[in-house]
């Protein structure tokens, strides 16, 4: 009797938790309807977001390919800053190079993505900041008056370990992991663009920024994620040629 009351208990336990998950506020996508103009996202970042080494990065960078899939009803504005760090104390802090901009943006949406350049030696002398500086981030966002859901990304892969001083380990081993414990903490969504862009080297010509066709790969990855549905570029073509019509 102990033994089958004791099962009961275990599946209804396992049954609020599933759909507590499934519930969890700001975790699904963002719903159109919700809005009676265009959403604004912000994607912070540093040069990997900016389109660092893409020919054509106001088309290609991933902001500009993410807009593009989403289409007018959204309005994606690219706040990338090459060298920036989440670091108050890093060689480039973003808070100094480009927050302000973020935040008079007013966005509905923020994607947070830095933390390659944190990985310098110089930088990460000062990791026990990172999580901490981080966190203060992201309740300068949460404090504005539109109140915005915020995704926190993974950084993509490091593919040339010590270039531009940047570590694959610390990224890996470190950074990764403080992102996943800080999402947890706050209750936040997470973009793993690390995953989403491993084993995809040859998008990576210096090693750590992508190509055109790998900023591609993260606006598609950053679209699935804000809608729920993945990009299918025939709706895309088909909607533009009814524009023509």
């Amino acid at each position: 009797m102990l033994r089958k009351s004791l099962a009961v208990l275990l599946i209804f336990v396992s049954l609020t938790v599933f759909v507590g998950c499934g519930s969890v506020p700001g975790h699904g996508p963002v719903q159109i309807s919700d809005f009676s103009r265009p959403i604004r996202v912000a994607c912070v970042g540093d040069s990997i977001t900016y389109g660092a080494g893409i020919k054509d990065r106001k088309k290609q960078s991933y902001p500009a390919r993410l807009g593009e899939m989403l289409g007018a009803k959204w309005d994606v504005k690219n706040f990338g800053v090459s060298g920036a760090t989440m670091l108050k104390n890093g060689d480039k802090p973003y808070w100094k190079v480009a927050l302000d901009k973020a935040v008079d943006f007013k966005p509905d949406v923020v994607v947070i993505k830095l933390g390659t350049n944190d990985s310098k030696p110089k930088n990460w002398k000062y990791k026990n900041e990172y999580s901490p500086d981080y966190l203060a981030m992201i309740e300068t966002f949460e404090q504005t008056d539109g109140k915005p859901r915020i995704w926190l990304c993974y950084p993509v892969p490091v593919y040339r370990d010590g270039k531009f001083n940047i570590s694959r380990s610390v990224v890996r081993d470190e950074i990764v992991p403080k992102i996943r414990k800080l999402a947890r903490k706050k209750n936040l969504p997470t973009i793993d663009l690390y995953q989403a862009l491993s084993e995809n080297g040859e998008l990576f010509p210096d090693g750590i920024h992508p190509n055109a066709e790998g900023a591609k790969l993260i606006a598609e990855e950053v679209y699935r994620t804000l809608t729920g549905k993945f990009y299918d570029i025939t709706i895309q073509v088909n909607a533009t040629a009814g524009m023509k019509l």
